[in-house]
């Protein structure tokens, strides 16, 4: 290990530490967290409400909270953004992430205290850089730079209180020192206009000496090939030698993991992390297995909701100690950010509950389930992945909808898909893509049968640069924002297909 490791190592030692606790006393974990919100949590206009004097534990807390949504908290958390304090979290807060929201189009804002800067985003990116230490202790990273793709920053002047991308916030707030261990610097990172900043990242970091890598695949992916662009080199590692590893979140990696794979002449590790502007809750810890590790001793308590049955219509939530292996769940959380028994929208799979380690299998709301068929995000990923394999193709991006039965005509599901390389015979992948989903969905393989209620997926190829247009266009480019994977209804995939024939025509 060189000097410069051995430093970093002693430096996250504490952070390391904390992972320990993470694997070896996690109920012990969970309880001192609940304990500390409870706590702060009785000196709010929201724990008056709720009678938090009276909870002494978990049944209590469950009678007297309610589970909610976005919708239901939102007067609360505009009334903290307008600056009056003591609503959701003692004092005034005075960040806001704002959220695209792939279940909703409407712009969401989460409350960003200073308690879930420091303890829970902050504290998870060093957890998760002393963790990869561990993993890789002749790792050059600490020798190099960062690259990171920020949002813009903006001033809810009438009020005081800043809103951006979370990853904006987190830059604003972060000390002047670390800029040296990141590229580009935070004026440029803070930049707004996605396409001026893009090129402005791109000349910077070319000239950086670079080992990891941090942001959304999809973006990232435009970031990187415009530096290849620019350099007119063929591999990552002909621009950065020492470039090692990329840290990745936001959205699912397995559509793009041939496309990173061919990025560079030697292997790229790939790190996944979950986070989002809720809350920093698991990384992969195991430098051999992409299950993702539960952070529960960083400002988070967690309740789990079963997908099946009547659980999730009547939000009954269970605690850590009750979930178990292989069933999906959605998450709640009550956090030192101000949100209280918070449904973020996501579904979970333990792999493990010992340690508790998961997988993200989707979002609450983003599944196609017109016809009973419950088609998750992971499910389409899955058989996407599958296609592209057997057919040699490469997907950049995608989504799909239900096409509804109208008269006596059957149902089906449309998807439009951009490809960076196209399938070597489209309908063979349209094939597998059909048959990998009735393998591992068999409410989808029943709809299926004979074209009983399901005709077979429509699949369109979009034209190069589709999705990029569209974001422009809802104003919805840079890092935080994700093209919505899955809708059960059809507000996103009419417009794609119809700017699609737009262009195409034009």
């Amino acid at each position: 290990m060189s000097i410069i490791n051995k430093v970093a190592s002693f430096i996250t030692q504490a952070y390391y530490d904390q992972m320990e606790e993470i694997i070896n006393a996690p109920h012990s974990a969970q309880e001192k967290e609940f304990s500390l919100l409870i706590e702060n949590g009785k000196k709010t206009e929201y724990g008056l409400t709720h009678h938090f004097n009276e909870i002494k534990n978990y049944q209590t807390f469950q009678e007297k909270v309610p589970v909610v949504t976005y919708e239901e908290i939102q007067p609360e958390i505009e009334r903290a953004r307008r600056g009056k304090e003591n609503i959701l979290w003692p004092g005034i807060c005075h960040f806001f992430a704002k959220s695209s929201g792939t279940t909703n189009a409407k712009s969401k804002f989460i409350p960003i205290t200073k308690q879930s800067l420091e303890s829970n985003h902050f504290t998870c990116g060093k957890m998760l850089f002393a963790n990869y230490l561990r993993n890789h202790p002749d790792t050059v990273i600490f020798k190099r730079k960062n690259l990171r793709i920020g949002g813009s920053a903006e001033l809810y002047q009438e009020y005081k209180t800043k809103y951006g991308d979370l990853s904006a916030i987190m830059i604003d707030n972060l000390p002047f020192w670390t800029d040296f261990m990141n590229t580009p610097n935070r004026e440029i990172s803070l930049m707004s206009d996605w396409d001026v900043k893009l090129d402005a990242i791109a000349n910077v970091v070319i000239n950086e000496s670079v080992g990891s890598l941090t942001g959304v695949p999809s973006w990232m992916l435009v970031l990187l090939n415009r530096c290849l662009e620019i350099t007119g080199k063929e591999k990552l590692d002909e621009i950065w030698p020492d470039v090692e590893v990329f840290f990745h979140g936001g959205i699912s990696f397995k559509p793009y993991q041939t496309n990173y794979a061919d990025l560079c002449r030697k292997e790229l590790r790939h790190y996944e992390i979950y986070n989002a502007s809720e809350g920093f809750f698991a990384f992969q810890d195991q430098k051999d297995s992409k299950d993702l590790l539960l952070l529960l001793n960083v400002g988070v308590f967690y309740e789990f909701i079963p997908m099946e049955g009547s659980a999730m219509h009547e939000r009954k939530a269970v605690p850590l100690s009750d979930v178990e292996v292989g069933k999906n769940y959605a998450i709640v959380i009550s956090s030192n950010g101000g949100l209280w028994r918070y449904m973020i929208g996501d579904t979970v799979k333990f792999v493990s509950v010992n340690p508790y380690r998961i997988v993200v299998s989707g979002r609450t709301k983003h599944y196609i389930n017109a016809f009973g068929e419950e088609v998750i995000i992971e499910n389409v990923e899955d058989a996407l992945k599958v296609a592209a394999e057997a057919t040699e193709a490469k997907i950049n991006e995608f989504t799909g909808a239900p096409i509804f039965m109208k008269d006596k005509e059957k149902g089906a599901h449309e998807y439009i898909i951009e490809f960076e390389k196209l399938p070597v015979n489209f309908k063979a992948f349209k094939n597998i893509f059909d048959d990998r989903l009735k393998e591992i969905n068999s409410d989808y393989e029943a709809k299926r049968y004979n074209n009983m209620t399901l005709n077979a997926p429509n699949i369109h190829i979009a034209r190069e640069n589709l999705f990029y247009d569209w974001m422009k266009e809802r104003g919805k480019l840079g890092g935080q924002n994700k093209v919505p994977r899955l809708c059960n209804d059809r507000q996103f995939i009419e417009p794609l297909l119809r700017l699609n024939e737009t262009k195409t025509s034009s």
